[in-house]
């Protein structure tokens, strides 16, 4: 890669060409820890980084290979992504200043989607020259632009002319809510003072800032897996048993759990699958289920209602059922003093031309708040930010892309808020 370090949008560009899934993000934490090194961080990564029994939905060991390979192919430092072997694709990156001061951490997430990236002539990427060069895989969700605001700020602060301590947080998969808890329990947030997350566009447009985020839900991702008995259809029905049955009985028994009048409740079965032929008793299927809630209390009470429901319809069919957990988040609560920081030094900037200390974002999760609450619980302050960004199509979109003209921006904002807190 031939992009410098210091050039937002040429490395935005370089890392939305070439999208990874969670924990497959080899060459893109290849690149990050290349930049980190050059500009004199320690870094951090492979197993140092996050603790590997604690990472959910990693993906199947043929699944984590190919895409190494493709890493390779595509220019990753080998030295660099052998130490990420199995999905290891976190990064730390440490820098001291001066003299000692509070530790200022930043978190930045990676991962890319698997969507199928747009063709039109019209979407910018593909006019720029600078679309997904993987098929079926693009980053339709602003992890391109988030993880160059975090070298572009590295480098800002390189200089190391400060009080205290820099930690840039290069988080894997927090599509599906699977990365961010497994680089908790190695402990990298329990020196932290003060810890800044952001997110481009959501709901805000370019020129808008939301300092504190609210409305992110506790959520549980699930995988039901069902097992029965194979047998032929049409000559012994009555010696199989039926894992798809089991499963759709569990799907429509999931969708009937009542709404809490406590809070509010989401449950959605996203895929069923099961079955090989017309004529063969299935013995497999799964479900792929989530819940979510505003309240832990109420989002446990519905991931427990869904294992009792799994459960119970696969012994009206016979059948056995596992239950693996893919994915989990937390409420995210923001600091009062955070938030101040982040709309005071947001107001210092020309660029933004509306500022909101506190705002509800579309209804989603994200599992940086697992890292907010650890902080938070050792006494530090934390907010979650929106940096607002024009874009064609939602989040998830084929056509999804960001205003390039938020990332210089964002980067300010976050020097800012640096050179605030680390004097």
């Amino acid at each position: 890669m031939n992009t410098r370090s210091t050039d937002v949008i040429s490395l935005r560009r370089d890392f939305h060409a070439h999208p990874e899934v969670g924990f497959t993000e080899f060459r893109t934490a290849s690149i990050v820890v290349g930049v980190l090194s050059s500009l004199g961080y320690k870094t951090i990564y492979g197993q140092e980084a996050l603790e590997g029994s604690v990472r959910k939905g990693v993906p199947a060991a043929e699944d984590l290979e190919t895409a190494y390979e493709r890493a390779l192919r595509s220019g990753a430092d080998p030295e660099i992504i052998s130490k990420m072997k199995g999905g290891y694709t976190a990064v730390i990156g440490l820098l001291q200043g001066r003299q000692p001061g509070p530790t200022l951490a930043f978190r930045f997430d990676m991962d890319a989607l698997p969507v199928a990236e747009s063709t039109k002539e019209d979407h910018v990427p593909n006019a720029e020259g600078f679309a997904s060069r993987y098929s079926g895989l693009m980053h339709a969700c602003g992890h391109d632009g988030h993880t160059a605001i975090g070298l572009a700020l590295a480098e800002k602060l390189a200089h190391g002319q400060f009080a205290g301590t820099i930690k840039l947080v290069f988080q894997p998969a927090e599509e599906g809510v699977r990365g961010a808890e497994a680089i908790v329990s190695k402990g990298w947030l329990d020196d932290v003072d003060y810890l800044f997350c952001q997110h481009l566009a959501t709901d805000a447009v370019t020129g808008q800032l939301f300092a504190g985020a609210l409305g992110f839900l506790a959520t549980t991702k699930l995988t039901a897996h069902f097992k029965g008995v194979s047998s032929h259809a049409g000559a012994a029905p009555e010696l199989g048993r039926n894992a798809l049955l089991g499963a759709a009985t569990a799907l429509l028994n999931i969708h009937a759990i009542p709404r809490n009048s406590k809070g509010q409740t989401y449950l959605n079965v996203g895929v069923l699958q099961g079955g090989t032929a017309a004529n063969i008793v299935p013995e497999y299927a799964k479900l792929v289920i989530e819940c979510r809630s505003d309240s832990m209390e109420i989002n446990s009470d519905l991931e427990s209602r869904i294992r009792t429901i799994t459960q119970h319809s696969a012994g009206m069919h016979g059948l056995t059922c596992e239950i693996e957990v893919t994915g989990a988040a937390i409420p995210i609560e923001c600091d009062g003093e955070a938030v101040l920081i982040v709309a005071e030094e947001a107001a210092r900037l020309k660029g933004f031309t509306s500022i909101a200390e506190r705002a509800v974002v579309a209804i989603g999760s994200e599992d940086a708040g697992f890292m907010m609450r650890r902080v938070q619980e050792l006494g530090g302050k934390s907010t979650y930010m929106i940096i607002g960004s024009d874009r064609p199509a939602a989040h998830h979109h084929p056509e999804f892309d960001i205003d390039e003209a938020s990332l210089p921006l964002a980067v300010e904002l976050l020097v800012g808020i640096a050179g605030r807190l680390l004097v």
